[in-house]
């Protein structure tokens, strides 16, 4: 007999959502991960808001929500309202219930700019790489530093001169104008992005395009690879070196020295210096060639067997490049401004750094 294809205006349901989640959903160890760690964190939440006035979002269900933007690619907080609507599984790990109303896109873009504030990322990726400790799954001596451009949230048409940042319509359309930038010679001391400001024009490598982009780089555990250390900045020469240098003065200082993977890019004397100043051997891979005969490091260090190591290791580092921008959608940037940048970097980081925990838990690499 044929069934009916009858519309269902109404649903009555006696099945909790707990239920309706599998037992051995993905998200279900990701929430396990994640509720102690916004219990720790709840003393900071609290020194962010008033304590009068109108109940805002929880900090922690807009963390939650954040997290579900970064591990399901949702391109925009529009639709992961939208999802959060109908999606059960989403209400579920963010704490709605069924008949719960959603937020609005605005009223949840304004309080997530208050944990922006709060620098809440940072203790976020903090307390992610305390639980990894407790489980054995941190090296505190070997870890990689690299670095990736993001593509700004920007177009070429705004990267205009300085001295004249609104050239006058051509084609009667001021709001958005026919740029011809063709033959003129553009550079980043005379022109800058009227739309992202703290953007530069950098490139990959020699024949690639030029991208309006933001330098994220990040200091990597050796052993499972997990990211203890991010930092967002303007392209520039020696960016990459000096943020790699910044980020392991904030390293917790230790009595044995570390060492530092990285590669050929990282082979100058002042960044060499500045680890070894930082109580870290750098293992760089040599940049030697025709125009460039010596290295910065000698047989004194490449001698060793710790340097093939971490030479193997280091490329670790590119998964978690590749996951943020494969997943956690950082290929094409959708927030402006360093801060903003930084701290979206930061947390995607933390983000990856549970989808790790949880691979690693569940094969039963933990202490």
């Amino acid at each position: 007999m044929r069934g009916s294809d009858q519309p269902q205006t109404a649903m009555f349901s006696y099945v909790s959502i707990e239920d309706r989640i599998p037992a051995d959903h993905p998200l279900r160890a990701i929430q396990t991960l994640v509720n102690p760690i916004l219990a720790a964190l709840s003393p900071r939440f609290q020194s962010l808001y008033a304590r009068m006035g109108r109940p805002s979002i929880p900090p922690e269900r807009l963390l939650r929500a954040l997290l579900l933007q970064k591990l399901y690619t949702i391109r925009s907080e529009r639709q992961l309202m939208e999802q959060l609507d109908y999606n059960l599984l989403f209400r579920w790990f963010v704490g709605l219930n069924p008949d719960d109303a959603v937020w609005v896109p605005t009223v949840f873009t304004k309080n997530r700019d208050r944990l922006i504030e709060g620098n809440i990322a940072d203790a976020f990726l903090h307390e992610i790489l305390k639980a990894a400790d407790a489980r054995g799954l941190l090296s505190h001596e070997h870890f990689t530093v690299d670095g990736t451009l993001l593509e700004a949230w920007a177009s070429q048409k705004s990267f205009r001169r300085k001295d004249d940042p609104t050239p006058p319509s051509s084609d009667q359309d001021p709001s958005n104008p026919t740029v011809n930038f063709r033959k003129e010679k553009r550079s980043n001391t005379t022109h800058q992005s009227v739309t992202d400001p703290d953007c530069r024009l950098a490139r990959k490598s020699n024949g690639t395009a030029a991208l309006l982009c933001h330098l994220g780089s990040v200091v990597m555990d050796n052993r499972h690879g997990l990211i203890v250390a991010a930092d967002v900045r303007a392209p520039a020469y020696a960016a990459e070196r000096e943020a790699a240098v910044e980020m392991l003065t904030t390293m917790e200082p230790r009595a044995r020295r570390r060492t530092l993977g990285a590669d050929k890019g990282y082979d100058a004397p002042d960044f060499v210096e500045g680890a070894r100043a930082c109580n870290t051997t750098p293992h760089v891979a040599q940049n030697i060639h025709a125009t460039r005969p010596t290295s910065a490091i000698d047989e004194r260090t490449t001698r060793h067997p710790g340097f093939d190591v971490s030479q193997v290791k280091r490329k670790l580092v590119e998964e978690g490049f590749g996951w943020g921008k494969t997943i956690g959608g950082l290929r094409k940037l959708h927030h402006r401004g360093r801060e903003s940048v930084d701290w979206i970097f930061t947390f995607t980081n933390a983000a990856y750094n549970l989808v790790r925990m949880r691979t690693l838990i569940r094969a039963g690499v933990c202490a």
